[in-house]
């Protein structure tokens, strides 16, 4: 889950707007890793049958956790300061939780997309192509474009 907003400057950004991101984006994540976690330990010795479906025998604790957080959470400018603050607050619990769960076996990582064109970031892309300033965007990124969703077209 995440969510964005247009709010370009933290002087105007109201305090509830700063907290919905933190929510969404920030605590969503920490949720996650707080009932992934627990999960991924448990041991099933031998399997079973449970609601007349195979379970199958798992003897050690393991586990992948991914977290989706944004190349605006590790560099200034690349998005509003909330969602910027957000996204940086995901790669840090990712960086948290493996050190709190090092001897699990259970990874967790942070993916930091770029800018992509989805329903998400849909109005700031109108607004571009409306300027004309829609060559400019994704231009931070490595590749020096912005990506878009898998069959999507690029208008």
């Amino acid at each position: 889950a995440g969510i964005a907003s247009g709010t370009p400057s933290m002087l105007h950004l109201e305090d509830e707007e700063w907290e919905k991101m933190m929510h969404v984006n920030t605590t969503s994540c920490f949720l996650a890793v707080k009932y992934a976690a627990p999960a991924m330990m448990k041991i099933n010795e031998g399997g079973s049958e449970e609601e007349g479906r195979q379970r199958s025998a798992k003897d050690a604790s393991n586990g992948s956790i991914i977290l989706t957080a944004s190349v605006a959470g590790l560099r200034s400018g690349a998005g509003p300061v909330h969602y910027s603050a957000s996204k940086a607050a995901v790669n840090s619990i990712a960086q948290s939780a493996s050190w709190n769960l090092r001897h699990s076996n259970i990874r967790v990582n942070s993916i930091c997309p770029g800018l992509i064109e989805t329903g998400m970031t849909a109005t700031m892309f109108e607004m571009a192509r409306q300027r004309g300033t829609a060559q400019k965007i994704g231009q931070l990124n490595p590749l020096g474009r912005y990506g878009v969703a898998e069959g999507k077209e690029v208008v």
